[in-house]
């Protein structure tokens, strides 16, 4: 622990977050002088406040973020306005939404496998078909037949099938995650990693660099291409104010031939495998393809890939069974998604009010955090007093403490309309999974809440009638055995609590 801290401090890491705090330190400073001794100055900046006011209300985006970014203007007015146009207005984001829409457009047509699921969906399953033809015709994200499902719970379990599979590949290895942290569950997949590159297989390595900020060296990529390992950091942490640094690479992506994936909750660190206890017992979940589906998460990575290396890819190459059909069988329909920032199209948002809005007999949902803006609160409601059973399990014990405040301020009003809330006793649930009505589920790495539904780069996997469709309920039902049942009386609160709550809603979206 001494040598990390010792690392850190003297990191350049910290030397940025010095820089930019500097930055932000000069800025009001020369602010508040300017206007402390030019008046005109004062009344500028307030008028350039009240344009920007004006223009966020305009600004297609949530009502929530607005809100929550002309309170703070119109809390200071003299500087507000200027900071959110320093923050927000910046070439290198509009450079990165160009590349992003590039490579998406190239690489789109080649997520179609070679038959279409909407005539299916469209005679056999039209409770389903609007998210299906939403997002197959507009988002990208076609479904695919042919694929297998097993649904991994807790992180034990994922690590466990991670390594038998990471262990046969024989053309590429794809990891995409939002924390790697040195131990032994990076340090086992690790040794896999560099027997399968000394033997000739691609294997390549995407992490984010906010993420791993506080876990890995800033020279970690480096070391691993001293073992034969392709590495990239995503969005490197700049000396520089800029909204980019709200977009971090949340993603849990591990593809083995293209022809297995895994995504979920888990990132490759102990607390995730319960080696180390942070919180409790960490309950987490993924979910595992084999077939034609583990295709459309191989092009998610090389898409991320494309885009922070600005490398050309040849994307047909990597696809599995080019010679023959895939040998897999089918156990029902699945269906791949991503969710970026950059196109503000809000993918997660999108499947997860869907399945919500379609639950007819009962709506299960378990989260780490329960931030959503009105028209999720208003949908959970709707549909607990429609006489859908909706329950939702949170954890018990916090990882962030004004984080749960917060998601505890949600209850009374989720309670009142009849949704029975959960919190899970043993430790904290990382879990992101929706299931309903035993045909859809969704397993995935978005949370509920601001900074995972409409910041950062997420993804998830849909599913209709899979064999995961069933287990994840069955988890789900098991797991309330060791959750306690949160009462109206027990959320309420004081005075004090209830007022630092509303005030925490207000900030929300900008934590």
């Amino acid at each position: 622990m001494l040598y990390k801290a010792i690392r850190l401090i003297f990191s350049q890491r910290v030397l940025v977050s010095i820089l930019i705090l500097l930055q932000l330190t000069l800025f009001f400073f020369f602010v508040t002088t300017s206007v402390k001794y030019f008046d005109t100055i004062g009344v500028i900046l307030s008028v350039i406040s009240l344009l920007v006011v004006f223009f966020i209300f305009n600004k297609k985006s949530k009502p929530a973020y607005k809100l929550s970014w002309v309170f703070l203007i119109l809390a200071f007015p003299v500087f507000g306005g200027l900071f959110y146009l320093l923050f927000t207005f910046q070439s290198t984001t509009k450079k990165v939404k160009r590349q992003m829409e590039s490579i998406v457009r190239e690489t789109q047509p080649l997520f179609a496998p070679d038959y279409d699921a909407l005539p299916f969906f469209e005679k056999e399953v039209r409770d389903s078909l609007r998210l299906v033809r939403y997002l197959q015709e507009y988002a990208g994200f076609p479904a695919y037949c042919y694929t297998q499902t097993e649904y991994l719970t807790p992180g034990e379990a994922k690590y466990a099938a991670l390594l038998r599979e990471l262990a046969k590949a024989e053309r590429y290895i794809f990891l995409e995650y939002f924390i790697i942290e040195e131990g032994l569950m990076w340090n086992s997949i690790l040794e896999i990693l560099k027997e399968k590159a000394k033997a000739g297989v691609d294997v390549r390595l995407l992490y984010d660099d906010m993420g791993c900020l506080l876990h890995l060296p800033q020279s970690y990529p480096k070391t691993l291409a001293q073992y034969g390992i392709k590495s990239v950091v995503f969005n490197k942490f700049r000396p520089a104010l800029s909204t980019l640094q709200n977009n971090r690479d949340h993603r849990k992506i591990a593809i083995i031939d293209g022809k297995v994936a895994f995504t979920g909750g888990v990132n490759l660190a102990d607390e995730y495998i319960n080696a180390v206890e942070r919180f409790g017992h960490w309950k987490d979940a993924s979910v595992m393809l084999k077939g034609e589906a583990a295709w459309s998460l191989t092009l998610m990575f090389l898409q991320m890939w494309a885009l922070t290396t600005n490398e050309k890819v040849d994307y047909a190459k990597f696809r599995p069974w080019q010679d023959e059909d895939c040998p897999v069988q089918s156990d029902g329909w699945v269906l791949p998604y991503a969710d970026s920032p950059i196109d503000d199209e809000h993918v997660s948002e999108h499947v997860y009010m869907e399945i919500i809005t379609g639950a007819k007999e009962y709506l299960y949902i378990n989260t780490p955090y329960l931030i959503i803006d009105d028209t999720m609160l208003s949908a959970l409601a709707l549909a607990a007093k429609s006489g859908v059973d909706v329950r939702i399990v949170t954890p018990h014990h916090w990882d962030k403490k004004f984080v749960h405040i917060t998601t505890r301020s949600y209850y009374r009003d989720l309670i009142e309309a009849g949704v029975k809330i959960y919190e899970y006793s043993d430790g904290f649930i990382h879990s992101k999974t929706f299931v309903s009505d035993d045909k859809v589920a969704t397993v995935g790495t978005t949370n509920l809440d601001f900074r995972s539904l409409y910041l950062h780069f997420e993804c998830g996997v849909w599913m209709y009638e899979s064999r995961a469709v069933q287990q994840v309920k069955e988890d789900f039902c098991k797991t309330l055995e060791r959750c306690q049942l949160i009462t109206l009386e027990e959320c309420r609160g004081n005075a004090l609590l209830r007022l630092v709550q509303n005030v925490l809603r207000v900030f929300a979206p900008l934590m």
